[in-house]
């Protein structure tokens, strides 16, 4: 047995050199070297049409430029805004009626005064609850149908007044909203007490309803609203909103306001200390930030001259499709530190850090020690 190890030995230590630094090419790693990823972009081999662009401060400029144009272009909650009146009555509020009369009363029984006549004192008379038909209306006897939609209760009870002239001695009405439907707001998603919220003079906002119903559920920067006013739909990340700014819009009825939990995050990949999915957790976050809460590059294995940014730039110019572009940071150089700065993360962008060249000859090395070892020790011992 300790002849055919020995025997063994000498065959692999027979092998040529380059037949072993061509195995490192079969060895596992945790991604491409920065070598391998410059030939993967050779048009006979970039099938997704990617490009690989070196960070400078031309370059650092240029992608900001891109973000400001991109978050410019992105419609916002104030495109949305318009001026509505929430003290109106509408289809489906619930009114109490209240009439006053002087003597002789329609509604109620007059009452004789013995030797007076009939007893000139003012009695109310209060109606049962009255609902606002589908079309905007309501029916009182004596009165019969009235438009009252889009008024205000002050302006209903003068309509009422004026349909019981010549019926009633000084007919007064008192009108007020018993349950308010129609100036109303509806708040649902990831809120604590989502519901549907009376709106009042105070001209409530965005984020007033929010606090409303509980406030949110999850971070404001994992969260998205999704506000619809009318025919109209959009999403702005609640972070983003600002009490009293032009996207805190001021509500109107009828708005509908859902919070939804969409955290942003990066992906970090490679000779990372920590290779993991990573939220945001903050409003902006830049490149270093990132590269930092991954820890680094891993000093034993990783190349910090090859830090990659993978992501999708918007379309060009007279282009439909978004643009893959790897960007390289040398974090060999003192001014990659003030670049990576200025670079903004975007929702799941991919960091990779490259393996050094020098990991896969020197993991074959290790592999061939293992190996030759059991074959040495038993050399040695047939010596013995």
């Amino acid at each position: 047995m300790v002849k055919f190890l020995v025997a063994r030995g000498r065959a692999w230590a027979g092998l040529p050199a380059l037949a072993l630094l061509g195995a490192c090419s079969t060895l596992p790693g945790s991604g491409p070297t920065a070598g391998e990823i410059r030939r993967g972009a050779q048009p006979d081999r970039n099938t997704v049409g990617f490009r690989i662009v070196d960070f400078s401060p031309q370059v650092v400029g240029d992608v900001e430029a891109r973000a400001v144009a991109a978050d410019a272009a992105q419609p916002t909650l104030a495109s949305l805004a318009r001026s509505g009146r929430n003290d109106v009555v509408g289809p489906g509020d619930v009114l109490t009626v209240n009439i006053y009369e002087v003597g002789v009363a329609l509604f109620g029984t007059g009452r004789e005064i013995p030797g007076q006549g009939y007893d000139a004192s003012a009695r109310g008379e209060p109606f049962p609850a009255v609902v606002v038909d589908r079309s905007g209306a309501i029916t009182l006897p004596y009165v019969g149908r009235l438009e009252v939609a889009g008024r205000t209760p002050a302006e209903i009870g003068t309509l009422i007044e004026g349909s019981l002239r010549g019926k009633s001695q000084s007919p007064q009405a008192l009108v007020a909203v018993r349950l308010n439907v129609s100036d109303t707001v509806f708040v649902s998603g990831d809120v604590r007490k989502p519901g549907r919220f009376d709106l009042t003079l105070q001209n409530e906002r965005l984020l007033d309803a929010v606090a409303l119903a509980g406030g949110a559920v999850n971070s404001a920067e994992d969260t998205v609203v999704r506000f619809n006013r009318g025919n109209q739909t959009l999403e702005e990340r609640l972070g983003r909103i600002r009490a009293g700014a032009a996207d805190d819009l001021v509500l109107v009825p009828g708005d509908r306001i859902e919070l939804i939990k969409r955290p942003r995050s990066f992906l970090v990949l490679g000779a990372s200390t920590r290779v993991s999915q990573i939220s945001f957790e903050t409003g902006d976050l830049s490149l270093a930030e990132a590269v930092a809460r991954a820890g680094g590059p891993n000093d034993a294995v990783a190349d910090p001259a090859a830090v990659f940014l993978f992501r999708y730039d918007p379309p060009a110019p007279g282009t439909a499709a978004a643009q893959p572009v790897i960007y390289r940071l040398n974090m060999m150089q003192p001014s990659s530190y003030f670049m990576s700065q200025r670079v903004a993360v975007r929702d799941k962008d991919v960091i990779y850090i490259a393996n050094a060249a020098s990991n896969k000859p020197a993991k074959l090395v290790g592999i061939i020690n293992q190996l030759f070892s059991p074959i040495v020790t038993a050399t040695i011992v047939a010596r013995q």
